[in-house]
């Protein structure tokens, strides 16, 4: 017997079409529940409107140029994966449920396409001329669940990939911010600490049976997200980390994702996350997990990190980083890999 519902969102993705469309015609439907990934340590269970997931998805029709058929590439039950499958509701178009880039850029039908993925998935595809080729079929690859590294998106796009790089999370109805822009009806601003707060129609209305954690979280009709960032001089958002992912070591703040950042500058570097790991004369020692072949020198990769003071002293090579079923990366598992190596 199917498991299949809306508070959680569970099921395949044509049990999900068939819910969502019903949830879409009701009168007066109850929220519908999304459980997080928990890559922090705690899963939670994200309560969203119908009204906040509409407005969603008219702010990114309006922002993309308008409705056209999704492809569903990514787990249906999380965020970005229902508003594949909500938008196409929407719509009126049925979204392509496919194996791939090639395969669904061989099913879309309709004039306009779209298909939203994590980088992860788009470094991948960059590595296969074929699958590259698929990309550039589609007027928009959304790009979102994660940093998209600059070079990455670079020699996406020199092959006429047509990105766009979103921002959000399960509380904003995923992807709110487009290249560094808010969606029409999102509020943005940076407090006194630097973090990123998110206001506006999209927003969640709490955690089910949480209410304490949703007031930590939810002040005044502002989302205080943890993700440090700052508004460039052209008046777009630039996220610079998590919260979190400063670590204090030896009494210098080390923004973990700048530094891997130009670790993977290297020219054998493919991917790099690094965490800090307790120690007892730095408080925190600052480690790179590293996707590399051949493997630098832990001097080659410290010489590529300004300032100095940031620069990782300890390596661990991995074959690739450990990904939750969404394709993040699973921040507890690599910061195990870490301390054990």
């Amino acid at each position: 017997m199917s498991e299949a519902g809306l508070r959680p969102v569970r099921g395949t993705a044509e049990e999900l079409l068939d819910l969502l469309r019903g949830w879409r015609d009701a009168d007066d439907p109850a929220p519908l529940v999304i459980e997080t990934s928990g890559s922090t340590g705690r899963p939670k269970r994200v309560v969203l409107s119908r009204a906040a997931m509409l407005a969603s998805v008219a702010a990114t029709h309006e922002r993309l140029g308008g409705p056209g058929q999704w492809v569903l590439d990514l787990p249906a039950h999380h965020v970005a994966g229902v508003q594949v499958l909500f938008r196409s509701v929407v719509a009126g178009l049925d979204p392509v449920v496919a194996g791939g880039p090639v395969a669904a850029a061989e099913a879309v039908t309709a004039e306009r396409c779209y298909l939203s993925m994590v980088p992860t998935q788009l470094v991948r595809a960059l590595r296969d001329e074929q699958v590259t080729d698929a990309l550039t079929r589609f007027d928009t690859v959304l790009v979102g669940g994660g940093p998209l590294d600059p070079q990455v998106r670079r020699a996406a796009e020199e092959r006429g990939v047509r990105v766009v790089q979103s921002y959000g999370m399960s509380e904003t109805c995923g992807g709110c911010v487009y290249d560094g822009r808010p969606l029409d009806g999102v509020r943005l601003r940076i407090d006194d600490d630097g973090q990123v707060l998110v206001g506006g129609a999209v927003l969640f209305d709490g955690y089910d049976g949480e209410p304490d954690r949703t007031a930590e979280v939810l002040v005044d009709g502002w989302l205080r997200t943890a993700d440090l960032g700052r508004i460039t001089d052209d008046g777009r958002l630039e996220v610079l980390g998590r919260v979190d992912d400063v670590v204090i070591s030896g009494g210098v703040n080390v923004p973990t994702p700048a530094v891997a950042r130009m670790l993977r500058a290297h020219p054998a570097v493919e991917d790099a996350h690094v965490v800090g790991v307790p120690d007892p004369e730095w408080g925190s020692r600052v480690v790179a997990v590293v996707v590399a072949d051949p493997v630098p020198s832990l001097d080659e990769l410290r010489d590529l990190v300004t300032p100095r003071a940031w620069a990782p002293r300890g390596l661990v090579r991995v074959d690739a980083l450990p990904l939750l079923p969404n394709g993040k990366v699973d921040r507890l598992r690599v910061e195990e890999v870490a301390a054990r190596g």
